[in-house]
């Protein structure tokens, strides 16, 4: 009996390539109020901001001479009441103008603090008085906090203490940022909460949109008050949408079922509500948006103390609803 060979088949064309693989989904999509939201704090383009700038320029040009000729007119007819409305001109000018450097300040602020944590990254693998000096920058950022007088007090008494550059800035990370990653946390939790709550109770097709999106807006600009960099409106829009930017660039919008197991506890959303399944999504989705922006808002990257979770913070925000007083109480 002949030995047996394998058979050799021979291909006309090269095997594929694996790079040539179809790439492997990042998780089911977003919950409807949380892409909303997402949609419209990432929306613009350079023709989108040069429209938006053509057309209110244009609009306060036509509003200035209205109000022009309203004033003139109103002179020309009886003095009294034209001065009356001179003087409200002047005072609506002079709150734009104050509204505009308040704006302007706030922007300031948070360049400021991207400097600074930029100062710190490369004064981590430099000299020993680069490092003093960013540390210092860092704790004159929070002079004015009656609340932080303790801490800088006691980051000046062991900082001369310690001779290298990296074990200053995490001794100062620790003495500095620790009590305001307290609040910062405290806040996301509050935040996930309230965007749970509404997904879960409120029926209205766009209201968790709307509820998720102002909740988001007003939780970023806590976190910037929290860190040193309080922003304005515009101020505050501008960093959402940085947040989003960011968390679309590395992936962080995508959500994973071992994430909400570990949030929920296995498969107990399969036996509750949709609607608080969703309100479940949207609150860890609004945990991420908190940590994004804590990221973009901290004078100084995570290295000595330890980056939150996502569970916890979620975990903790569920304990929270749970531990509500109700109506009777």
């Amino acid at each position: 009996m002949p030995p047996v060979r394998p058979v050799l088949i021979e291909l006309d064309a090269p095997p594929p390539s694996p790079a040539e693989a179809m790439p492997v989904p990042d998780g089911p999509s977003l919950p409807s109020a949380m892409r909303g939201a997402a949609a419209v704090a990432t929306s613009g383009s350079l023709l989108g901001r040069l429209s938006v700038w053509v057309l209110t320029t244009f609009a306060g040009f036509v509003l200035s001479v209205a109000v022009w000729d309203f004033v003139t007119n109103l002179l020309m007819r009886n003095s009294v009441l034209g001065a009356v409305g001179m003087a409200l001109a002047i005072a609506a000018v002079v709150v734009l103008a104050a509204l505009a450097l308040r704006e302007a300040a706030g922007f300031a602020r948070l360049a400021r603090l991207d400097r600074l944590r930029l100062r710190v990254e490369a004064a981590r693998s430099g000299a020993l008085t680069e490092a003093r000096a960013a540390a210092s920058e860092v704790g004159m950022l929070y002079a004015g906090r009656p609340a932080m007088t303790w801490a800088r007090a006691r980051l000046a008494e062991r900082q001369d203490e310690v001779m290298d550059a990296d074990a200053v800035l995490a001794l100062t990370e620790a003495e500095l940022m620790a009590p305001l990653d307290m609040l910062a946390t405290r806040e996301v939790e509050a935040a996930a909460r309230r965007v749970a709550l509404a997904t879960a109770l409120v029926p209205l097709a766009l209201a968790d949109v709307a509820v998720a999106l102002y909740s988001n807006l007003r939780m970023v600009r806590r976190l910037a008050e929290i860190y040193g960099g309080r922003a304005g409106s515009l101020g505050s829009m501008r960093l959402m949408r940085r947040v989003f930017v960011l968390m679309l660039a590395t992936g962080a919008l995508a959500l994973t079922d071992d994430m909400i197991g570990s949030v929920a506890g296995g498969g107990l959303l399969s036996k509750l509500s949709r609607r608080f399944g969703e309100g479940v999504v949207n609150g860890a989705l609004t945990a991420r948006v908190g940590l994004a922006a804590i990221d973009l808002c901290r004078p100084m990257p995570f290295q000595a103390l330890s980056r939150p979770s996502v569970s916890a913070l979620v975990g903790r925000a569920l304990k929270g609803i749970a531990q509500m007083p109700g109506k009777g109480d």
